[in-house]
């Protein structure tokens, strides 16, 4: 076998591969529209129906001959691409009417017949992998009525199949961002036509919010604002890149694109993750005598958002040791950035029997795929021989102090019997 033959095998092979992989034809629902007139003026009732979006050529018979078809035909755009090695659980598709407000615009690229009628399509997938947005055109006979075109919608039956192609295409491959603070994410936007030198514009602006982050028209072709490569924004690409995120940062992104008589938009979720950074106000090994009293402080500090989890425990030869139960927590404090800190602290009065004990602070939040954990073993010690002289050396200058004060005058003749009252009682140091 020639080895011409054997690549053309090869390629035939990769083709079939390719195409079982893309889905045929998706379950969707369509929202139809019924106009009501009212006392108050004109009502509109949103009916959901149950529709097909099928791929394939025109005439092809229906999946289902029961149900509104929408036949997308092969056209420039190829939303199947997209699709490509996902299951058809993953999916939602939502179809509907999408209106010119009554007037004509010619299309660039001929349909079949004069006059269009056009609909929206959104695809999302269930784990976030992507959200689509397209424009799909159905080619008709029938021109515009002049009035808002939803005020005369063209029945659809149920049995109707509707053969169309895609017009415009927007995707994002980003649909929730998860960063850390002071990054630079990337919020993905893609989008197509399907004709060239097409006047585009191109925006992005956080919701609710109408001052535009960046701002592109191809007829002027000078950008507003920054964050999108004009380089890549020729290629349909109209990612934009934060350039140092804070937690104010947060938010929904909206990127939309206009070509007359179609403006379609994706949002992008932002979202702040931002560890914790976790310390103790001791070394890993804390050494303390017996009984004396030392306050013991776990900080997490700098998170965001607020879902944090504190416990101290503590573990020894017995379970009977200095107890963390009663340990006190701050509580949620803002830092001046927008993060947050807590605080966890117990007093420990350890005996000679706690010492090797191991206390840790355990702290879980939601960025961390294990808590983190800060831990110190307690060394105890008995009171040593320099312990004993320095608390004698101690009273002994306690004593000269008073013993010179009451020296001092006739009328401190009480201070003799206080000074042996305190000093030398029952033949022994207090």
């Amino acid at each position: 076998m020639s080895f011409c033959l054997k690549a053309l095998i090869y390629v035939f092979l990769f083709i079939g591969v390719q195409s079982a992989d893309l889905i045929s034809w998706l379950p969707c629902r369509f929202t139809d529209e019924k106009i009501t007139l009212t006392t108050n003026g004109t009502e509109i009732i949103h009916i959901y129906r149950q529709a097909v979006l099928q791929f394939g050529k025109k005439g092809d018979a229906p999946t289902n001959p029961g149900t509104v078809t929408f036949l997308i035909t092969p056209s420039k755009l190829n939303i199947r691409r997209s699709l490509a090695g996902v299951e058809v659980g993953e999916l939602t598709c939502d179809l509907a009417r999408h209106s010119t407000d009554g007037s004509h615009v010619r299309w660039p690229v001929r349909g079949e017949h004069e006059y269009n009628r056009w609909f929206t399509l959104h695809i999302n997938h269930s784990k976030k992998r992507f959200n689509i947005m397209a424009f799909i055109r159905q080619s008709t006979e029938q021109p515009p009525s002049g009035q808002p075109d939803y005020k005369s919608w063209a029945v659809i039956h149920d049995s109707d199949t509707l053969t169309a192609s895609v017009a415009m295409l927007l995707e994002t491959k980003t649909p929730e961002v998860k960063s850390p603070l002071q990054s630079q994410p990337k919020l993905h936007c893609q989008f197509d036509v399907d004709h060239k030198a097409a006047d585009v514009t191109v925006k992005w602006h956080k919701h609710l919010n109408s001052a535009a982050l960046f701002q592109y028209s191809s007829q002027s072709g000078r950008p507003q604002g920054s964050g999108v490569s004009l380089k890549q924004l020729a290629a349909g690409d109209a990612t934009y890149t934060i350039p140092d995120t804070r937690v104010v940062s947060e938010g929904m992104y909206v990127c939309s694109v206009n070509v007359h008589p179609l403006k379609g938009s994706l949002a992008v979720k932002l979202q702040i993750e931002e560890p914790p950074h976790v310390s103790l106000n001791v070394d890993s090994t804390l050494t303390l005598s017996e009984d004396e009293r030392k306050k013991v402080v776990c900080r997490a500090d700098g998170y965001y958002p607020l879902d944090v989890d504190m416990l101290w425990s503590h573990q020894g030869k017995t379970d009977v040791g200095p107890k963390v139960e009663s340990a006190q927590y701050s509580g949620h404090q803002e830092n001046r950035d927008g993060t947050y800190r807590l605080s966890g602290s117990f007093y420990i009065r350890p005996k000679l029997g706690d010492s090797g004990r191991k206390f840790t602070c355990s702290v879980s939040h939601r960025t961390l795929s294990a808590p983190i954990t800060k831990t110190f073993t307690l060394i105890v010690e008995e009171p040593g021989w320099w312990m004993l002289v320095f608390n004698v050396i101690c009273l002994l200058v306690v004593f000269v102090l008073m013993l010179r004060f009451c020296l001092r005058g006739k009328k401190h003749r009480g201070c003799y019997s206080l000074c042996a009252h305190l000093c030398v009682g029952r033949g022994r140091f207090y």
